[in-house]
């Protein structure tokens, strides 16, 4: 890709500060807060002092809401309206995981984020044999429509935001979501959200897939093609960075990574006929937030810039919408101990801090006892609380991009932003990411040997684990799960397809089948197969015997 000239992306770039301050200012934030009123008249720190909208100008990057978006995707940020507060959840059964959300909102949270089960995730039902030791263990098994009904029982689907962490079975969960907001009488018009969909990184780093590459990326463009049209604010891919930084990849090769799968969808949907500025608008992104602060930070800003001169650049983008990266964020699962785990909440605040000042858009807290069990209510509340504490109570959400203009972050943001573009340059030479699925598990796997090593030899100290070790016995009461969720689910799966209209059930899958022979858009077929009470273990297992299944090669 083409090598940027410094400041030659900022608007006004040549301007001092304080100009570059005065027209944002008279232009861009006043147009903003009359549009949507900030959540106060002023803010002041509690000595009474004014706190500025923003402070500074444009280093190396454009004044929030304006290309490349380094300070921010939005003007006011979250002077006008904070993050929102998305607690990932899923567990045992629909109903009990709908209690966990109504105990969530109720709490305060804003947002929905569901974690489904592993048969779930890979296109198994929960009577299936290969299931057996696993309904229900990591997420909330959803095998038909009726579960989805279950799932969101009592939730106005047209008013809150769902996001579901869920790859190659995505279309067919958005199919299912779907056809839950019609019965709720509600217009898929009206339904925002997200679903992951990011085939790409299972291949690399966590491997819930079931069908190869290129029926994968048909899946993922057929989707874009129909929210573009049916579901236009629903984000229709989430690329992720998250899980390749849990196996162990460093900032950079996050950045990096998601970036070149990113590009990688974006040349399949305009090899599939959709025009750039048609469907990027609802690509979003899910970043890992972990321990070092300053590197966080300036991760989340390089991010930013280099997505929006990827997609001027590369792709021709011209609507900012294509060009901001929208993103998620989640602290980092590996970052939680086992030993000592009331010190997790320490570490995911300063997680948390860094989604905040790096400008996420939705963030999850983790619980504390999450690297012992599935976390309990109590734990879970704190998450959310930790959350809450850093919004109303620390300030950093009282002005946009508080650390803008610091020399520490500036410099480690271009050190990131011109590391990952070096991998994405790497990425491209050797094919793309498809092809370079083997290079960047390879990549990972050698940064997590040396974050291992140092763990080991102490030169990176672990509170708790490698240092300030204690003798405290485990702490008790953790989480349960009922032991007979699988028998349960299994009778309610005989009793569905005693019930359902069997011929219509197989018309459906049929029509299924053919479509993914052809090339018509699979997604009005799957909405119409999961209406007709057909399983979403039915439906993936047509679709095996069309696509086929993904075979890993060994890449060590």
């Amino acid at each position: 890709m083409e090598k940027r000239t410094q400041h030659s992306d900022t608007p006004d770039a040549a301007q001092p500060a304080a100009d570059q301050a005065a027209r944002w200012k008279a232009g861009p934030w006043s147009k903003a807060r009359t549009k949507n009123p900030e959540r106060r008249p002023e803010f002041r720190t509690p000595s009474n002092i004014p706190c500025e909208p923003l402070y500074g100008g444009a280093p190396d990057g454009g004044m929030p809401g304006e290309y490349p978006f380094t300070r921010g995707i939005r003007p006011t940020m979250y002077r006008g309206r904070l993050w929102t507060m998305r607690q990932y959840a899923g567990f045992s059964s629909a109903r009990d995981t709908n209690r966990r959300f109504k105990l969530l909102l109720e709490g305060g949270q804003t947002g929905l984020s569901t974690a489904f089960d592993l048969p779930t995730q890979i296109g198994y039902d929960s009577d299936h044999v290969l299931a057996e030791a696993e309904v229900g263990l990591v997420g909330v098994p959803i095998n038909s429509l009726s579960d989805i009904e279950l799932l969101f029982e009592g939730l106005p689907l047209g008013e809150v935001s769902t996001s579901m962490t869920i790859n190659a079975t995505a279309s067919i969960l958005l199919a299912l979501y779907v056809a839950t907001a019609r019965r709720q009488g509600v217009a898929a018009e009206r339904l925002s959200g997200t679903v992951q969909n990011d085939i790409l990184k299972e291949y690399i780093a966590r491997g819930t897939y079931i069908f190869p590459p290129g029926p994968s990326m048909r899946l993922i463009t057929d989707t874009f093609a129909y929210c573009k049209d049916r579901v236009p604010h629903w984000n229709t891919i989430s690329i992720s960075g998250y899980h390749m930084r849990e196996a162990g990849c460093t900032a950079v090769q996050e950045v990096a990574f998601t970036l070149a799968n990113a590009v990688a969808y974006v040349e399949a949907a305009r090899a599939a006929g959709l025009a750039v500025d048609a469907f990027a608008p609802q690509l979003s992104f899910f970043f890992n937030a972990h321990n070092d602060l300053i590197e966080e930070v300036a991760k989340f800003r390089a991010a930013r810039r280099l997505w929006a001169r990827l997609m001027r650049d590369r792709f021709g983008a011209r609507d900012a919408r294509s060009q901001m990266l929208r993103f998620h964020v989640q602290t980092a699962g590996s970052m939680l101990t086992a030993q000592q785990p009331e010190n997790n909440i320490v570490r995911v605040t300063v997680q948390a801090l860094a989604g905040i000042l790096g400008g996420c858009q939705s963030l999850h807290t983790n619980s504390m006892d999450e690297a012992l069990a599935l976390p309990t209510e109590k734990a879970v509340r704190i998450a959310l609380r930790t959350q809450q504490v850093l919004a109303h109570e620390s300030g950093v959400a009282d002005t946009v991009d508080p650390l803008g203009g610091s020399f520490m972050i500036e410099r480690l943001t271009r050190d990131i932003e011109d590391a990952a573009e070096a991998y994405i340059k790497k990425i491209d030479d050797l094919g793309g990411s498809v092809a370079a699925i083997g290079y960047m598990q390879r990549e990972i796997q050698d940064a997590a040997y040396r974050w291992q090593r140092e763990v080991e030899d102490k030169t990176r100290v672990v509170v708790g684990v490698n240092e300030f070790v204690t003798d405290d016995p485990p702490p008790g009461n953790l989480f349960q799960l009922d032991a007979g969720i699988g028998d349960a689910l299994a009778e309610r799966l005989a009793r569905l397809r005693r019930a359902r209209d069997v011929d219509r059930a197989r018309r459906a899958l049929d029509a299924l089948g053919e479509g993914a022979r052809g090339r018509d858009n699979l997604m009005p077929l799957l909405v119409e197969a999961v209406e007709a009470s057909v399983t979403l273990g039915e439906i993936c297992g047509r679709l095996r015997e069309v696509f086929g299944v993904h075979q890993p090669s060994v890449t060590f």
